[in-house]
C-alpha cells in the first residue's frame, strides 16, 4: 500500500475527475445551452426565454437551474395554441414588460442585467392579470415537479408509504432538549 502525504487534500484522479465534469458545466452555464426549446408553437422565441427569465425571477432558487423553469414554462405553448384570448394575454403582458425594460434600462426584459432591476420591472406589472396568471400557473408548474422535491426537503406523498406518523413526522432532533 503507498503511503500517502496527509497533507495532500485531492488526488490526481479527484482532480481529473473535477475538471471532466466542470468544463461541461461551464459551457452550459455560459449560455452555450441550446435555445432550441423555445422554438415552435405560436409563440415567440424571444416570449419564451422572457417567461423563462421572468420565473426565475418571481420564483427565484439559486440552487434550481435553469431547466427546472424552461419546464416550467413550457406549457404555455399549448395553452397559446389552444386559446388566441390567452397568446394575446402572453404576448401582450410580455411586450409590455419589454417596453418597460427598454424604457428603464435600453434592453428587452431577458437582457437585463441585475436580478433587481428585473424584479423591480416585475413590481411594476404584479397587478396586470398576466403576471398573477403566469405567477400563479407557476407555482404548479414549477413546484408540482418531482425531480426538484428532494432539493427542497419533500419526500413526497406518504399516503401509499403509511403516512407521516410512521415517517418521522415527530423527529425534531433540531430541537434542544430540556
Amino acid at each position: 500500500m503507498r503511503e500517502v502525504d496527509p497533507r495532500t487534500r485531492y488526488s490526481r484522479r479527484f482532480l481529473l475527475k473535477a475538471a471532466a465534469i466542470s468544463v461541461p458545466a461551464a459551457a452550459v452555464a455560459g449560455g452555450t445551452l441550446s435555445d432550441a426549446w423555445a422554438e415552435g408553437g405560436v409563440l415567440k422565441p424571444a416570449s419564451m426565454k422572457t417567461l423563462a427569465k421572468a420565473a426565475r425571477d418571481i420564483y427565484p432558487h439559486d440552487f434550481l437551474g435553469d431547466i427546472y423553469y424552461i419546464t416550467a414554462v413550457k406549457p404555455w405553448k399549448e395553452k397559446a395554441a389552444a386559446d388566441p384570448a390567452v397568446k394575446a394575454m402572453l404576448e401582450d403582458g410580455i411586450a409590455k414588460l419589454d417596453a418597460a425594460a427598454k424604457a428603464a434600462h435600453g434592453v428587452p426584459y431577458v437582457d437585463v442585467g441585475w436580478e433587481a432591476d428585473r424584479v423591480t420591472l416585475l413590481k411594476g406589472i404584479e397587478s396586470t392579470d398576466f403576471f398573477k396568471k403566469v405567477r400563479g400557473d407557476l407555482v404548479v408548474s414549477l413546484y408540482n415537479q418531482k425531480e426538484i422535491w428532494p432539493k427542497f426537503g419533500y419526500e413526497g406523498a406518504s399516503a401509499d408509504k403509511g403516512g407521516y406518523i410512521h415517517r418521522g413526522f415527530d423527529d425534531i432532533d433540531w430541537l434542544p432538549k430540556a
